[in-house]
């Protein structure tokens, strides 16, 4: 610590004092006290606490002292649990201000946080470091060199990134919606008989890029979007603080596997050929243009749904990794029964739809899943007792990781919520000013 004298530093949480070393400051697990071995200045000292006694080298923080009592008995046995008749959110408030997370609390406790969270549908967020924000009370009136161009980076950033943040990003979103609803519309008419017919093209016909091709209207459609979609990802690449986590963010992927199949087609026509024996076979280009699917998921970016969906089962990977065990198991168990039941034993009556384990495991999952096609049943006794227990295994399977995936869709929701919330009053405040 380079700010104060004396070989001892005083903290005093709420009139609860505690007396620490500075050296236990340079790695102290509370990133708010840890900050303190840092300070050169009274005014960095004072970034970090209330107030600060330089006779008697003491902090003041104005904060809650049982709930800083509990927090210092993590950092010392390491179980972090609730303070008695205190309230979850209040104490979780107290740990974000301390540099603390939700994962270091004790699993009976991050479960009543999610809980509490889920009921209140309050989601909180970490503390901001300080210097980020120059609009702060310790901000105004001085701007640091290049605030303006960051300014304004970060603006174009928020009204690519986030539809509900500013008019402009609202507009933007709506058109971007436009382009992927008429491109799939496009997309869809392209495969119906009629859409070939006036012109008798096949459907490899149908897939080529030809100079013929471009020139009609749904060609002309079709490059339309993509220069929409080109551009939208230009500008977004651009204004992205990490280039490299830019290009490894899932939605941005998606939307380089929806452009790109466009580009290959055309550069394929340019340099092959029209009447290539390439251009002739159609399977890679139907294959590419096919692909133009993804451009659905793109509505991720607008609709809090799809978020929800994608950030459940980023969270929930071991749910369903777990669920998708239950099911293997399950599969290769009632598959060698049944193939054993109705066609391994000589009882007169062999089942042919069942004349291997693989076939059998057909109609395990779909027995499991409750859909029951039909194509395949099991014809003797044993077979059918084997089919009822098949059935009701798989609504017990499924329905027990059911319930963890659920909660986390629903604390997703929330939080996605909050933070639409939080952008859609920035927009409220612009519609007035």
């Amino acid at each position: 610590m380079n700010f104060g004298r004396g070989p001892s530093v005083v903290l005093n949480v709420g009139g609860t004092r505690y007396s620490f070393s500075r050296e236990v400051l340079k790695d102290f697990p509370l990133r708010r006290v840890s900050r303190l071995h840092g300070c050169l200045s009274e005014q960095d000292v004072l970034e970090v606490c209330d107030d600060y006694d330089r006779e008697r080298n003491e902090y003041f923080f104005d904060r809650h002292s049982e709930a800083f009592g509990f927090i210092m008995l993590y950092v010392r046995h390491g179980h972090l649990r609730f303070v008695p008749h205190m309230c979850e959110l209040s104490f979780y408030n107290e740990m974000i201000y301390w540099g603390l997370e939700g994962s270091h609390l004790d699993y009976c406790c991050q479960r009543r946080l999610d809980d509490r969270m889920s009921e209140t549908c309050t989601y909180y967020a970490a503390e901001e470091p300080p210097g980020e924000s120059v609009g702060g009370p310790e901000g105004k009136g001085r701007r640091p060199p290049g605030a303006e161009g960051g300014k304004w980076l970060e603006r174009m950033r928020r009204t690519f990134e986030e539809p509900t943040s500013s008019v402009a990003a609202q507009v933007l979103a709506t058109v971007s919606i436009l382009f992927v609803i008429v491109s799939m519309v496009v997309l869809c008419a392209s495969t119906l008989p009629e859409w070939r017919a006036p012109e008798n093209r096949s459907m490899e016909e149908q897939s080529r890029y030809t100079a013929e091709s471009v020139r009609e209207p749904s060609g002309i459609i079709e490059a339309i979007c993509i220069g929409w979609f080109t551009a939208e990802c230009i500008v977004r690449f651009i204004v992205s603080k990490n280039k490299c986590e830019f290009v490894r963010r899932p939605l941005n992927i998606i939307d380089l596997l929806a452009i790109t199949p466009y580009y290959i087609s055309v550069l394929m026509t340019v340099f092959t050929g029209e009447n290539s024996q390439l251009q002739r076979a159609g399977v890679t280009l139907r294959v590419l243009r096919m692909m133009r699917i993804f451009w659905v998921i793109k509505l991720a970016r607008h609709f809090i749904g799809l978020q929800t969906l994608g950030l459940t089962l980023k969270r929930c990977y071991r749910e369903m990794v777990m669920l998708l065990v239950f099911i293997c198991v399950a599969m290769a168990i009632f598959s060698a029964l049944s193939q054993l039941l109705e066609n391994g034993l000589d009882l007169g009556t062999k089942n042919k739809d069942y004349a291997s384990i693989p076939a059998a495991c057909w109609w395990v999952i779909i027995s499991m899943t409750t859909v029951g096609y039909g194509d395949m049943c099991p014809i003797t006794v044993p077979g059918r007792i084997l089919g009822g227990i098949c059935v009701v295994s798989g609504i017990v399977l499924l329905a027990l990781p059911i319930t963890f995936i659920y909660h986390s869709f629903v604390q997703c929701y929330h939080e996605l919520k909050f933070r639409s919330a939080r952008y859609s009053r920035s927009l409220s405040a612009e519609f007035l000013n």
